[in-house]
């Protein structure tokens, strides 16, 4: 049988409180908001992850951030300027990949590679990302489970 334990009310009251006064601190200071692009590896086995997005010199791919088992990684520090950002993942441990099908560059050791044209012709791998809608929010946080792997197995 599992273990469950609940808050009591006053106690759910009193963090909560202390959530919305340090994000109520941070809207009042000079200085900026923190806001990142995250992702949060929320899977047993340890990951690769690759980025691709829109800088304003055009399109950027990025990687590898190698994520341990339920372990996070900010992909981007700052507040994010774009919508849509492009993930591939890998499964070192069990195989299988997150993917998707908005084709970037990668390769095998770490790179940034700018355009997603001609991969293989310039000496890359061409892979699958599968796009993330941030709604146009300044931080977003994207977590790999086991169930949303678009195009893995």
């Amino acid at each position: 049988m599992k273990a469950v334990s609940f808050l009591s009310a006053p106690s759910r009251r009193r963090s909560l409180g202390l959530a919305i006064a340090v994000l109520g601190a941070g809207f009042l200071s000079s200085s900026p908001a923190w806001a990142d692009l995250r992702l949060c590896n929320m899977t047993p086995s340890r990951v690769g992850i690759a980025l691709g997005y829109r800088d304003g010199q055009g399109w950027v791919t990025e990687g590898w951030w190698n994520l341990n088992a339920r372990g996070c990684e900010t992909l981007l520090t700052g507040q994010l300027v774009g919508r849509f950002y492009y993930i591939y993942a890998i499964d070192y441990d069990r195989g299988g990949e997150w993917s998707g099908r908005s084709f970037m560059c990668t390769r095998e050791r770490e790179f940034t590679i700018r355009g997603t044209e001609d991969c293989l012709a310039r000496g890359f791998d061409r892979s699958g990302f599968f796009e993330v809608d941030t709604g146009e929010q300044k931080s977003w946080t994207i977590q790999l489970t086991d169930s949303n792997r678009p195009g893995g197995q």
